[in-house]
Parts: C-alpha cells; structure tokens; sequence
C-alpha cells in the first residue's frame, strides 16, 4: 500500500523547497485522467506554512475527491531555503512545485489552491501554467492583483468568511461576480478569516463545487 504522505525536498528556484505529496484516495473521483492539487499556504510572515489547518484541510478535500494533493513550504518557511520575497519569488516557488507534481504524475490534470496570502499566489501562477480548476480562500482581493486581465485563465471558485476580520466578503463577493470565469462564490456565514469551527463546512461547500466542476468537464 502507498503511503499516504510523502515529505520531499525539492529543488526550487531559491534552494531547497520543502513540500508533501499526498496520495488521492483510492476508490474516490474515478476521473478519466489522474488529477493534482497544489495548494499555497497563508503569509509567510504571519506565521503562514503548509501544515496550517485550512491548507491541510484542502488538501484532505482532494484527497477525498480522488486528487492527489501537494503542501509546499514557501521559501524561507521550515526547511525551505531563501527569504520571504513579497510574492515575486513566492510565485516562482509555486512553479517550480507545479511542474515537478505534473513530472512525478504524467498526463495529470493540474487544479490550484490558495489561502490568503496563498491565494494571490496561485492565482497568479494560473497566469502562467494550465490548471482546470482554481481555488481561492479567503482572497484579499483589495490587496493582491487578481485576474490583471480582468478574468481568471480557468474556472474558479471563491470561498468568503461572512465575519472575515481582514477581508470584506460582501466587496470581494461583488468584485468575484464581475469575473466570467468565477464559477461559484461560497459564503461561510459564520467563517472568520481563520475559520476557526468552520473547517467542516468548508470542506463540504468546497468539495462540492469542485466536484462539479470536474463533472461538467471531466477530460
């Protein structure tokens, strides 16, 4: 049996990217491809990583959804090497885990995830690499450039705290429905930015949109 969790080190663009590989569920998703999941952890400087409890808990989702999952370290955070570089090489860290997932797992199908901080990461690394599916959490969309073009390059969906302290969901909920590619906008009613007791339902609103995303589109 395949372990579950694989911790890797990874060459990235400033040294050794520390990341985990996580098998998909067997007997969950039958996709007509294999899928990945990368997901990008909340500020590094605010104590953001890739064992924080809303990037585990998506990459459970996918995991439970059939799709491999990967949690990466930005550099400067645990065991991987450089320094926080406002989001510039933070994107370039994202890329760099992105196309060793897609190398470790031929002919895969790339979806992409983001909290916070993590969120304006992945969204800019689908600027730049295919993905179907991109995952956005509690984007701070007043402080990141989003969709620079004016829409997403993939189907998205957007996930809000309806008492988020740092993000102001109505606002960011009417910028995300200006966007043709926003596939759905979830609104945790009593979801903080942090999410503290909303985990589950996260997990739930989330992985049903998703799920339906790649039902409608399955190849």
């Amino acid at each position: 049996m395949a372990q579950r969790d694989e911790l890797q080190q990874l060459p990235g663009p400033a040294g050794i990217i520390e990341a985990c590989w996580e098998n998909a569920e067997s007997g969950r998703g039958q996709w007509p491809q294999p899928l990945v999941a990368v997901i990008a952890h909340p500020h590094p400087l605010y104590g953001g990583a890739m064992d924080n409890k809303v990037v585990t808990t998506l990459a459970r989702m996918y995991r439970r959804l059939g799709v491999a999952a990967v949690r990466f370290n930005f550099r400067g955070v645990g065991a991987s090497a450089g320094s926080h570089d406002q989001g510039r090489g933070e994107v370039e860290d994202m890329l760099a885990v992105v196309h060793w997932a897609q190398a470790r797992a031929p002919g895969s199908a790339l979806l992409l995830a983001g909290y916070s901080f993590g969120s304006a990461i992945a969204a800019a690394v689908s600027e730049r690499a295919a993905a179907r599916h991109l995952a956005l959490v509690a984007p701070p969309v007043d402080r990141y450039p989003y969709a620079p073009g004016g829409d997403f390059s993939c189907p998205t969906t957007i996930v809000l705290g309806g008492v988020d302290e740092l993000v102001a969901a109505d606002a960011a909920a009417a910028w995300a429905r200006q966007r043709s590619r926003v596939t759905g906008v979830i609104v945790l009613p009593k979801a903080s930015h942090f999410f503290h007791g909303q985990l589950v339902a996260l997990e739930r609103e989330l992985g049903t949109a998703v799920s339906a995303v790649l039902s409608a589109d399955p190849s």
